[in-house]
C-alpha cells in the first residue's frame, strides 16, 4: 500500500487527537474536586463506576437529561464559557430534585466543531462547579470533534444525571391536599430557557450583547448568562429538617402553568395571584422591548420564579425560614383549592 499523503489524516480532517488528551489534562482537578463518597475509580476509564449507600432499605434510581438550548449562542458570541456549564447541571439536577431524589452522578456531552483544550477547560470548570453546588459527582463525559457539523467556534452541550432516593420517601403530587400552602423559590434571570425569543426581540431593537437594556448598569450578556440557580442544597436541606414537601416543579420552557400543573392532582387546583410574585426588571425590558404580551412571557419564562414547593399551610413558616436560611428567596404563590384547571393565575405581573 502506498503512503498517504499528507493531508489525508485525522487531524488533517479536522479531529486533533492530541488536543483531546490535552483537554483531559487539563479537566483533571476540577473533575475529581467534584467528588463524593461512593465514586469508584478516576477520570480516563471505559465507564464511571458508584457505590450504592448502604443504608438505604429501598433505593429508587432517579435520571435526568438535559440541554442549555440557544443560551449557547450566547457563551459563542461574548466568549464567556465557564457559566453554561453550571446551567447544563441545573437543569437536570433540579429536575431530578423534584422526586425527592439527590443527584449524585453527572454526566455530560461537549460536541465542538474544532477542540481547543483552553475552551474545553473552560466549558468543563463550570459544569464541575455546577456539580459541587449540587453535591454530586462528575464521573465521565464526552467531548467530540465534529468538523463539518460544527464550525469552529460552535458547540453545543448536554447534560445527564442521575439522583438517588428512598421508595418510600419519593415526591410524585399524590400527596397535595386542598389548603396546602404554594411557596416559590426567586430564580437568577432568565436560567436557560426562552433565548430563542430573546434573541429575537434583540434583533428586532438592533440590540447587541454589548449594549445594555434601559436602565441597566451592567451589559446584555451579563445580564443574560446569569447562570440557573440549584436549588438542591436548600430543598433537601428542609426535607431533612422534617418539612413534609408534598410536591414541586421545576419551572422551564412552559412556564408556570406549563410545569406545575404537571404534579398537581386531578379535581385539585393551583390558585396562585401574580400580585405576590417579584419578577426581575430583564424580563420587563424584554417584554416592553418586543411588545410581548402576558401571556406569551408566562409560557416562556418564569419570570422570576424557577422552583415551586407545595406544602401543609401549617408548615409554611418553617419552610420559609429553612429556605430563607438556606439563602433562598421565598415568595407566597397562593393555595390549591379544589378545582378543574390544575393551575389559575390571577393578578398583575
Amino acid at each position: 500500500m502506498s503512503k498517504p499523503a499528507d493531508d489525508l489524516t485525522y487531524r488533517a480532517a479536522g479531529v486533533d487527537v492530541a488536543a483531546g488528551d490535552e483537554a483531559v489534562r487539563l479537566i483533571k482537578k476540577d473533575v475529581e474536586s467534584t467528588y463524593i463518597p461512593g465514586v469508584m475509580g478516576s477520570l480516563g476509564g471505559f465507564a464511571g463506576l458508584f457505590e450504592l449507600p448502604k443504608d438505604l432499605k429501598d433505593p429508587i434510581l432517579v435520571t435526568g437529561t438535559d440541554g442549555v438550548g440557544t443560551k449557547v449562542l450566547l457563551a459563542q458570541e461574548t466568549g464567556k464559557l465557564d457559566t453554561v456549564g453550571i446551567d447544563l447541571v441545573a437543569m437536570s439536577v433540579n429536575d431530578v430534585l423534584t422526586i425527592g431524589a439527590r443527584p449524585i452522578l453527572f454526566l455530560d456531552y461537549v460536541a465542538v466543531g474544532r477542540l481547543v483544550p483552553e475552551e474545553m477547560a473552560q466549558l468543563v470548570a463550570g459544569v464541575a462547579e455546577g456539580c459541587r453546588q449540587a453535591g454530586c459527582a462528575l464521573v465521565g463525559g464526552e467531548m467530540a470533534e465534529m468538523p463539518g457539523l460544527y464550525d469552529p467556534g460552535e458547540f453545543d452541550l448536554a447534560g445527564f444525571c442521575v439522583g438517588l432516593a428512598e421508595r418510600s420517601r419519593l415526591i410524585d403530587g399524590s400527596g397535595i391536599e386542598e389548603g396546602d400552602v404554594v411557596l416559590g423559590l426567586a430564580s437568577n434571570g432568565f436560567h436557560s430557557n426562552g433565548f430563542s425569543l430573546v434573541r429575537k426581540v434583540l434583533r428586532a431593537n438592533g440590540l447587541g450583547l454589548d449594549d445594555r437594556f434601559p436602565h441597566f448598569y451592567e451589559t446584555i450578556g451579563e445580564t443574560l448568562l446569569k447562570p440557573t440557580r440549584i436549588y438542591v442544597r436548600s430543598v433537601l436541606g428542609a426535607l431533612e429538617q422534617g418539612v413534609p414537601i408534598r410536591g414541586m416543579a421545576h419551572i422551564t420552557g412552559g412556564g408556570m402553568a406549563g410545569n406545575l400543573g404537571r404534579v398537581i392532582p386531578e379535581g385539585l387546583s393551583a390558585r396562585l395571584n401574580l400580585s405576590n410574585w417579584k419578577v426581575p426588571p430583564e424580563f420587563h425590558a424584554v417584554q416592553i422591548l418586543g411588545d410581548v404580551p402576558d401571556d406569551e412571557m408566562l409560557s416562556t419564562f418564569n419570570m422570576g420564579v424557577a422552583y415551586v414547593l407545595i406544602v401543609p399551610a401549617t408548615f409554611e413558616g418553617v419552610a420559609a425560614r429553612l429556605l430563607t436560611e438556606a439563602g433562598e428567596e421565598v415568595l407566597h404563590l397562593g393555595e390549591i383549592a379544589r378545582g378543574s384547571e390544575r393551575v389559575t393565575l390571577s393578578g398583575l405581573l
